[in-house]
């Protein structure tokens, strides 16, 4: 009776047992023995599993009281670390190479992507959009500084190389 009880206190509270188990024991380990090996593969591997867990740290103390709301939350966060975390899925890879990587790369265009919302119409009843700005900025500055904006701006896009060492080679693969 008593090993009845233990079994269903397990099952009840397998998500509460688990989770420390995967995010942080087992990467734990697998870091530092990352950090004894020589190969930077793994090394990279986990470091960047850390920076997503961080982020999922800070994501779910800023939303605390919204995540409380669902009970399925630790369930699927569980199932999400399981995924970043097993060597099988490289799943915190994936996630850095499509997501945050991008971002970081390129910050003016993920945010431009994310938060600009055009307006309908101005109060002159103009669209909103790229070609009429551009024609605004055009006949308050002129077409020579319409120029040295844009060969600035094509500038930026530019990968950032210093010497033969770029900063982020796009070629590596994990």
């Amino acid at each position: 009776m008593g090993s009845g009880n233990f079994l269903q206190v397990v099952a009840k509270n397998f998500d509460v047992l688990a989770l420390p188990l995967v995010t942080l024991v087992y990467p734990l380990y697998a870091s530092i023995k990352a950090i004894e090996t020589k190969s930077s593969t793994d090394d990279q591997q986990w470091l960047t599993y850390w920076v997503l867990y961080s982020m999922i740290t800070l994501f779910e103390l800023t939303f605390a009281k919204v995540l409380e709301l669902f009970p399925i939350w630790p369930y699927a966060k569980l199932i999400f670390s399981c995924w970043l975390v097993l060597p099988h899925f490289n799943g915190a890879a994936y996630v850095y190479r499509h997501f945050i990587r991008p971002v970081y790369m390129n910050p003016q265009r993920a945010t431009s992507t994310i938060w600009y919302m055009p307006r309908k119409k101005d109060v002159f009843s103009k669209p909103d959009d790229i070609l009429t700005a551009a024609e605004k900025y055009i006949e308050e500055h002129g077409t020579e500084a319409f120029e040295r904006l844009m060969t600035k701006a094509q500038r930026e896009e530019r990968p950032r190389h210093n010497n033969s060492y770029m900063i982020f080679d796009d070629d590596y693969i994990y």
